[in-house]
């Protein structure tokens, strides 16, 4: 069920209505909700549904183990149980083909013969996010900065709920759990809030990520050698504004329907092309992965406190850790790689030289950062390594003939660019005049939105592309 249908808006629209008709019997609005959102979790594969209840269940309960045991060996032992748990599950599900094909490619290079055995199974939706918030649920149980949860179905509510179920962003159970355990609540000002952001999440998706996608990206990702270096230039640019306006598009809307039903998610994107190094950038982009990668991952195998060669080690081995996250490929492989390099030679540079000061001097800064994020997402859009350096061959090949830009694909790319490095006081002061407004006035701008939606959407709903992580 994609955010982006009218079945969504139909199932939404019931669950607000179902939800606050029951806000005064707490548990029986838990229960709701969770139905509510295993059924969501079904309309992609209902034979997925014990996969993610499994999980859930194994986690709740080993959580309480670890919080009744003293014995510190025995607590790291319920530990390592959960994370081989949830990474053995992921792992299975994911990276079996990939972990297996690899290895058969290595032993055909040493001259070994060795028959495939690949695995014809669908990757669970979401399978990345709802693994990573479990696992760290019971991590910090672990490292006693949280106290377990005392309610089953509280615990099967915070993992399943369907807003950020199966793209994120990944909520922290303190901020998650605390919420469904208090009352039910939303004011006036909180379901204007949803609903713009609803709005502006689908514009974002429909109006530029989706129209670059299907005019521009596919196309010359596909075929980049039918296509001129400018052609492939604008292709890339299309990528890094379709990925950002599709996910923050998603992010926006999963924080919209939560708020109208009483819940607040953390922020998980801040302009992130406005970033003036790669440091800034993952403290801008999927704000709720960069902070989790650091705090589960980084911050464990030693982060800056063991000296600075150890900590560009640990930079990179988080980032291609996070890299492999994100799909089973030597092209995710290589894009974590890259942001690991480029964040240890930022640590470096900041070390050394000092962040840049002066107006020219952070302008030329962000046009670097921009540019070296885009060369990460060739790799993150190409099929495979060969389809990347057929894409770079292109970009450096002058040719310069654009017949394939038309007005309105340079008019949406203009768009998604300079909306992109508005000030964000003008978008802070549009929320606060929608929500301020009269709720006849927020009728009419909704009906304005659905209608230019309706204008520019394609013949079928387009998937988000964090979906397929």
């Amino acid at each position: 069920m994609l955010f982006n249908t009218l079945a969504y808006a139909w199932f939404l629209g019931v669950v607000f209505l179902g939800s606050w008709a029951l806000v005064r019997w707490r548990r029986l609005r838990l229960f709701f909700l969770l139905a509510a959102s295993y059924y969501f979790y079904a309309q992609w594969d209902v034979r997925f549904l014990p996969l993610i209840w499994g999980s859930s269940t194994a986690d709740f309960l080993l959580a309480k183990k670890i919080h009744a045991t003293l014995d510190p060996v025995r607590r790291k032992r319920w530990l390592w149980g959960t994370v081989v748990l949830n990474l053995g599950v992921l792992g299975f599900f994911k990276y079996f083909n990939f972990g297996i094909e690899s290895a058969r490619a290595l032993c055909a290079s040493l001259g070994y013969d060795v028959p495939s055995v690949v695995l014809h199974i669908a990757l669970p939706v979401g399978i990345s996010f709802f693994t990573f918030e479990s696992m760290s649920y019971v991590i910090d149980v672990y490292r006693k900065e949280l106290v377990p949860c005392t309610s089953y179905v509280e615990y099967l509510t915070f993992v399943a709920f369907f807003p950020h179920l199966v793209a994120g962003p990944i909520v922290r159970p303190k901020d998650l759990l605390p919420q469904l355990n208090q009352p039910g609540h939303v004011s006036a000002a909180e379901l204007g809030e949803g609903l713009f952001l609803i709005a502006v999440g689908l514009g974002k998706k429909i109006i530029i990520g989706d129209y670059l996608a299907l005019n521009l990206v596919d196309r010359v990702f596909d075929a980049p050698l039918q296509y001129s270096a400018v052609e492939n230039y604008a292709a890339v640019l299309g990528y890094a504004l379709q990925i950002y306006c599709d996910f923050s598009g998603y992010t926006d809307i999963a924080i919209g329907s939560a708020l109208l039903l009483g819940v607040r998610f953390p922020l998980n994107f801040n302009a992130p092309y406005k970033a003036v190094s790669i440091v800034d950038f993952w403290r801008r982009w999927h704000i709720s992965l960069s902070s989790w990668l650091r705090d589960y991952l980084y911050i464990p195998l030693g982060g800056n406190r063991l000296g600075p060669r150890r900590t560009y080690v640990n930079l990179l081995m988080t980032m291609v850790l996070g890299g492999l996250w994100h799909g089973a490929a030597w092209t995710f492989v290589i894009w974590g790689a890259l942001h690991g390099a480029l964040l240890a030679i930022n640590k470096w540079l900041d070390d050394h030289l000092g962040v840049p000061h002066g107006w020219w001097a952070r302008l030329g800064a962000a046009v670097v950062t921009f540019h070296l994020v885009c060369v990460g997402w060739v790799f993150f859009r190409a099929a495979d390594l060969s389809h990347a350096r057929l894409i770079f061959a292109r970009l450096f090949s002058g040719t310069l003939h654009h017949q394939n830009l038309p007005a309105s694909v340079l008019g949406i790319l203009a768009l998604g660019l300079v909306s992109h490095v508005l000030p964000e006081s003008w978008f802070a002061r549009t929320k606060s005049l929608f929500i301020g407004a009269p709720v006849v006035v927020q009728g009419v701008a909704l009906a304005l939105v659905a209608m230019v939606l309706r204008r520019m959407a394609s013949a079928d709903a387009v998937p988000f592309v964090y979906f397929q992580f």
